[in-house]
């Protein structure tokens, strides 16, 4: 181990002990409502690539009233967040129960009361031991019971509809109508259950990730997913990690000592990569492997079911690239799949540490979205399922009428090119006439530390902090003064040319830089449009770069300027660690800012 990793090492430990202390919080407890039963339950659940490896895992089954052999009832499996529990999603059983749906919510692998380490929602392990569940909401014997010890069996369900043909076309028996529903890490593990298990029917994930090394060391250059390494989301990562080592707490590793070690609640090759990471800037290849391997980007031909994804648009950890990249995979297989960007993502004040939302169709329009996907997928009700793509708006909210908020449309690309070019003095032109050439030069810090600071892209501990870059570390390209609302739906995308006088020789002291794009008021604030950064890994300087920020749904109002910042560093991240002067060219047409704009 060389010093600078050891050194990070150290800092990652204090990291993890400072987020070990946040919590984030579950649902409420409430008392049971009416109109259905609850019951907790364990499952045997065999996992790993030869299914041989037992995982206790433990779940509330929510029956209605009068469902029974004779009068059977379709079926919704409930997933929860990092580090949540199955309570996490009691608002969103209760609801679904309500309406006359069998519920099982469980805790996932390392979470709650269910036991085995957290594995990142691969399919071998956490795609398997919801594939079990399913075979007991399917009728199977031998896998569910009233204890931990599996000492006190529970059969199979008898109630729940069965279908003879699976959605992959083959004739499976013990096939339950089964949906899925849960967002974050709750998201991803739809999809690795569904990949390896064709019996599942619809599928409702929220705003999760389609390649989790794009989530946490994202590289804007190559879209999603790159051959060229990112550069570390440090602040997500860091967060999580320490969430996910005090998830079980005391009891928790009491029960099951084997998650101690060596790594703490984690599958091995986390606290292997992850310092490792963190110290360089950027993961290793094994460690990219890993978490795509764990991502829907790397099985999307194994999906066959019906997909409603749903992603936020206040997300600095998985924003809306992800879901287009998930979206276009599944829209290429000819897969039944539809979009809808919602406002609150993971960077959505109070997102992950306020309590569950109780659901809502009347006034929350994803909630009527899904509500409809399920019961035209499992009811078979003749209901309409909505729109292909729907987006929220937040400057044409209503409070009397919030389903006003979202704009629709029949395909995912809704925008027009509107080309800002770079020009001499830091301004951005939509005149080609008007553009004149020059340089502009940054400096990035050493170790790839940013000596100020930049917004944080979490709103939870560490919080909220100033921006205060010093000069030098970046530059900027402001336009005009706008006579006319600019509404701008999608990825915005930046042409550049970048210079540096010393040779890159790799990934450790390539280039990198930060695109960020911020709307200017009349009075010269400027807001950094929903926290987004987009990070690049730039191997050779000398080739034009083409980066794609992350997808925004925005208004910049009249009087109101684009400005597009360049950074040498970011405090969410860990940049390129050999200081470097880097210049960027203006001049030339092909060096534009290209947004993505609606006309209303």
């Amino acid at each position: 181990m060389t010093q600078r990793t050891r050194a990070a090492g150290s800092a990652l430990t204090a990291a993890l002990l400072a987020a070990a202390a946040m919590t984030i919080a579950p649902a409420s407890a409430a008392a049971e409502p009416s109109g259905f039963t609850v019951s907790t339950l364990h499952f045997d659940a065999t996992v790993g690539p030869d299914g041989t490896q037992h995982c206790d895992v433990e779940g509330d089954l929510y029956t209605p009233a009068g469902v029974s052999a004779a009068a059977p009832a379709p079926a919704v499996l409930t997933t929860h967040g990092f580090a949540q529990t199955k309570d996490a999603l009691r608002p969103t059983a209760e609801f679904l129960a309500g309406r006359g749906y069998v519920v099982l919510a469980y805790s996932g692998l390392g979470f709650g009361g269910t036991g085995c380490k957290v594995s990142l929602d691969s399919p071998d392990q956490d795609g398997r031991a919801a594939q079990d569940l399913v075979s007991f909401l399917g009728g199977a014997n031998g896998i569910a019971y009233r204890d931990a010890a599996h000492t006190q069996p529970v059969p199979g369900l008898d109630y729940v509809v069965r279908d003879t043909v699976a959605n992959n076309g083959e004739a499976l028996g013990n096939d339950p109508r089964v949906g899925m529903i849960g967002g974050s890490y709750g998201g991803a593990v739809q999809f690795a259950a569904a990949a390896v298990d064709p019996r599942i029917d619809a599928l409702v994930p929220m705003i999760t990730w389609n390649d989790l090394s794009y989530s946490l060391a994202p590289n804007a250059a190559a879209g999603v997913s790159s051959e060229v390494p990112g550069v570390a989301k440090t602040s997500w990562a860091l967060l999580f990690t320490g969430a996910g080592i005090s998830a079980p707490g005391a009891a928790g590793y009491q029960r099951y000592p084997e998650r101690v070690l060596p790594c703490p609640n984690f599958v091995d090759f986390v606290c292997a990569e992850l310092p490792q990471a963190v110290a360089q800037g950027y993961p290793n290849p094994a460690a990219v492997q890993v978490l795509r391997s764990a991502s829907v980007a790397s099985y999307a031909d194994r999906i066959t079911v019906p997909v409603l994804l749903v992603q936020g648009e206040q997300d600095t950890l998985f924003n809306l690239n992800e879901a287009r990249a998930t979206y276009d995979a599944l829209a290429r297989r000819d897969a039944p799949v539809k979009m809808i960007w919602q406002e609150a993502g993971h960077s959505a004040p109070g997102l992950l540490t306020g309590a569950a939302r109780k659901p809502d169709p009347d006034t929350q329009y994803p909630t009527r979205r899904y509500l409809d996907w399920f019961d035209h997928y499992l009811k078979g009700a003749a209901v309409d399922t909505g729109p292909t793509f729907a987006y929220h708006r937040d400057w044409a909210a209503d409070a009397d009428d919030p389903a006003r908020a979202y704009a629709s449309a029949p395909n995912v690309d809704v925008g027009q090119r509107h080309s800002l070019y770079l020009s001499d003095g830091g301004r951005l032109t939509g005149e080609r006439d008007a553009i004149r050439p020059g340089v502009q030069t940054l400096g990035t810090p050493a170790g790839g530390l940013v000596a100020g600071s930049t917004p944080s892209n979490i709103t939870v501990p560490p919080g909220p902090r100033p921006e205060n870059q010093p000069p030098g570390s970046y530059t900027s390209w402001t336009g005009p003064s706008l006579s006319a609302p600019l509404d701008v739906v999608g990825a915005p995308t930046v042409n550049l040319q970048v210079s540096t006088p010393t040779p890159v020789t790799g990934p450790a002291d390539a280039v990198v830089l930060f695109a960020k794009l911020y709307d200017v008021a009349p009075d010269g604030a400027a807001t950094l449009v929903n926290g987004q950064i987009a990070p690049v890994r730039v191997l050779d300087p000398a080739a034009p770069v083409r980066v794609t920020l992350p997808a925004i749904v925005h208004r910049f109002d009249t009087g109101h300027s684009v400005r597009l910042v360049l950074a040498g560093g970011d405090s969410n991240f860990r940049g390129g660690l050999v200081p470097r002067q880097v210049s960027i060219a203006a001049g030339d047409p092909a060096q534009q800012l290209v947004l993505p704009v609606v006309a209303e």
